[in-house]
């Protein structure tokens, strides 16, 4: 079978692994930067099984984080917090 690749890039990335509680939730997150993604970070939600590519714009998008990592308000207020501290 012949593939026909897109691409195929070997990249080095910094990895930052965080935990933190909030009110009533606990946050494992793996945060990704990358020069791929135009200044955006990989966020994995390692409980959800759960990423997305975000940036400041994303953050504030109304039920952007809701959605993606299929939290409730509630949660994905605690989290865009932290977040908007990293972009």
């Amino acid at each position: 079978m012949d593939r026909f690749f897109l691409y195929d890039d070997l990249e080095d990335t910094q990895t930052r692994f965080v935990s933190f509680t909030g009110e009533s939730q606990r946050y494992d997150l793996a945060i990704m930067q990358s020069t791929r993604f135009y200044g955006k970070i990989i966020v994995m939600d390692m409980q959800m099984s759960k990423f997305a590519i975000i940036g400041s714009d994303d953050l504030d998008e109304p039920g952007y984080l809701e959605h993606v990592y299929n939290r409730p308000a509630d949660e994905a207020q605690e989290l865009r917090e932290y977040l908007h501290e990293l972009v």
